[in-house]
């Protein structure tokens, strides 16, 4: 078992629930494994290198994509591993499918993107919606942490998915080009249409919180049940607070270590 639920409640069409993280040989093996695969998108530096190293390249051509290829610098914010860890998280436990790595349109490795931070699909029986979210990291010893309100915090983030509707275009207009023609395209047509034929309505939001301090239900609580006021069936908006036994600041380096410290 990786995550050992500390409580869990609902409010309307607001559910949330706090999850500790348990050390061991399975948390080390999501860590090294999708988890680390969010964060560095190995599935891109892979076909990126196959693709290069398929020019027919000899003697310093050779060289000269290697020393490229080794330059490509690791993620270590620990803001990024959040989100790594919230992607690989809600992929695993809550069906959703997330076609495109944000990672690839960086075009400055230290840079961060504007936007929704979960842009995919939650597959629900033969079928799909759209699944958007935010993802906020905090050590503040104060439950909930500032992260969660304010016009920049993830409760007035979440509304805004849920009900501005040029904020949705923008990210279906990002999301569209990234996954026409390829296997994603009909999970993200049956989303649209289950959209638009619930009256913009019918999705899933998720809230993921990361904390390095003690578990409490505060966390998300007050906040869930004022989100649930604006917020209204068919959708769904799930917050989940993912609790660590170390530092955020950590985080990074302990996906490398698989949960080593």
């Amino acid at each position: 078992m990786i995550w050992q639920t500390l409580y869990q409640s609902a409010y309307g069409c607001v559910t949330w629930h706090g999850d500790c993280a348990q050390t061991g040989d399975e948390l080390n093996g999501f860590l090294q494994g999708p988890v680390a695969a969010r964060l560095h998108d190995s599935k891109g530096s892979e076909e990126l290198s196959e693709h290069l190293q398929g020019l027919s390249l000899t003697g310093m051509g050779l060289d000269a994509l290697q020393a490229v290829l080794d330059a490509e610098l690791p993620e270590t914010r620990d803001w990024a591993a959040g989100e790594a860890l919230a992607e690989a998280l809600l992929q695993d436990q809550h069906d959703v499918v997330l076609p495109w790595n944000n990672e690839r349109d960086k075009r400055n490795p230290f840079a961060s993107l504007p936007g929704a931070d979960i842009v995919g699909f939650q597959r629900q029986g033969s079928s799909y919606r759209l699944a958007l979210g935010e993802v906020k990291c905090s050590s503040e010893e104060k439950w909930p942490p500032q992260v969660m309100s304010g016009r920049s915090g993830m409760i007035h983030q979440l509304e805004t998915l849920a009900s501005h509707l040029g904020t949705l275009c923008q990210l279906l207009k990002w999301l569209l080009p990234r996954v026409k023609n390829t296997e994603y395209q009909p999970a993200f047509d049956a989303a649209c249409r289950r959209y638009f034929e619930s009256g913009n309505r019918d999705l899933a939001l998720f809230g993921v919180l990361i904390r390095d301090q003690s578990a409490s239900e505060m966390d998300l609580k007050n906040r869930g049940k004022a989100l649930a006021k604006c917020v209204h069936a068919p959708t769904d908006c799930h917050l989940i607070a993912l609790y660590l036994p170390w530092p955020i600041k950590q985080l990074p380096a302990v996906i490398t270590q698989g949960g080593a410290t």
